[in-house]
């Protein structure tokens, strides 16, 4: 492994830093020209997925939102925690990649814009031996993961790290010390676990291993077992089937039967998981339940290569995950995610009132409780328990 760069090279322009601020209320200018100009292919599907975005939030739903790609290397969590906020966001499922290179800017490390020719991948020897880490056309030393690690490697030797948990809440205990750490330093716009814990909003990883975080997790079991936080996947999906019930048994503002909105920025684990919440409460729990509400998906994935990225609406109907009679309330955008989630953003921050917190952290054993409850009381828990 080549020796950290202390001087960065010609690549890692400091005019190229990515350091893009948080994103404001909204342009009432954007919002026009979605509302004007996107009307047909793509770009129509970018105005329906903003339109039933501000729809669903004046109805009062319950939303989720799943990221997959490299969305916050790119500096993208500007515009993910300005939405959270705004209560536009409930609650996440993240690739745990994601999560931990967004810490970066909590730790006020440099990320830099590429250029065109170092995409294509012919300089990534050089880049290699010059110690610089490549994200497509996104740059940083690789000092940036070392120190990166050595932070979330302390954080997570904490004592308070020492049991079974969630990755809820491994990420709400390391959320605190990220918002502590970005607080100390002068970070204009924390990460996304450090608004996360600010705001007690859950965060889940589908795959908490395919992360370093999840590395950093093994190092510390390597070392010592003992003191490892371990990482339960039945409590992950226990919470997040839960989350979902209890948004659906409660009702909005306006008395009316709650709903449940998924909004999914790429594919892959993520998206599944987030889906998968109601499939375990109708096949697996039970549970009389007939699917989420609101469907929007970003994506680049075709559906004919029967990959899940690629898996329409449609689709989920046949498995549960979408209630068939709200079709019409569903909306894929075949469209980077990098495109289309500043629009999407801008349009709901100009047309839609900020909602309160939801602070739905904090609720989650009740949650669980009352799922608990309800799969006691069905006829699969009897068939299978008594």
């Amino acid at each position: 492994m080549p020796t950290p760069t202390r001087k960065p090279p010609s690549k890692l322009n400091p005019r190229r830093r990515l350091r893009p601020p948080a994103m404001q209320q909204g342009s009432p200018a954007v919002a026009d020209l979605v509302d004007t100009y996107f009307n047909a292919y793509n770009a129509a599907r970018i105005r329906e997925s903003c339109q039933l975005f501000a729809r669903l939030l004046d109805e009062g739903a319950t939303v989720g939102v799943s990221i997959s790609g490299a969305l916050t290397p790119a500096g993208l969590s500007s515009v993910i925690t300005p939405l959270m906020e705004a209560g536009f966001i409930d609650y996440i499922v993240s690739t745990g990649a994601n999560l931990y290179h967004d810490l970066h800017f909590d730790l006020a490390l440099p990320l830099y814009r590429g250029t065109a020719d170092v995409a294509t991948g012919a300089a990534d020897v050089q880049l290699r031996e010059d110690g610089i880490i490549r994200v497509y056309d996104v740059l940083f030393p690789a000092e940036v993961l070392y120190k990166t690690d050595d932070w979330v490697m302390r954080v997570m030797m904490a004592d308070e790290f020492r049991r079974r948990m969630s990755t809820a809440e491994l990420h709400h205990r390391i959320g605190r010390y990220a918002l502590e750490t970005a607080r100390k330093l002068g970070v204009a716009k924390p990460s996304i676990l450090a608004t996360a814990h600010a705001l007690e909003l859950p965060v889940w990883v589908a795959s908490p291993g395919d992360s370093t975080i999840g590395l950093n997790v093994a190092a510390i079991y390597a070392a010592d077992p003992e003191r490892s936080p371990i990482i339960d996947p039945a409590i992950d999906v226990t919470e997040m089937a839960a989350l979902v019930l209890d948004a659906k048994r409660t009702k909005t503002a306006k008395k009316q039967p709650g709903k449940s909105a998924v909004v999914i920025l790429g594919g892959g684990a993520p998206k599944n998981f987030l889906l998968q919440t109601e499939p375990q409460l109708q096949e697996i729990l039970g549970i009389a339940e007939k699917g989420h509400d609101y469907f929007i998906q970003v994506t680049d994935a075709r559906p004919d290569t029967g990959g899940l990225s690629g898996a329409t609406p449609a689709e989920a109907v046949s498995w549960g995950k979408i209630d068939p009679d709200k079709l019409p309330d569903t909306v894929v955008a075949y469209v980077d995610s990098t495109i289309a989630l500043p629009i999407i953003a801008s349009y709901v921050l100009a047309r839609c009132k900020p909602r309160p917190p939801r602070r739905l952290y904090a609720r989650l054993p009740a949650m669980v409780d009352r799922l608990r409850s309800e799969y006691r009381r069905g006829d699969r828990y009897a068939r299978l328990w008594k």
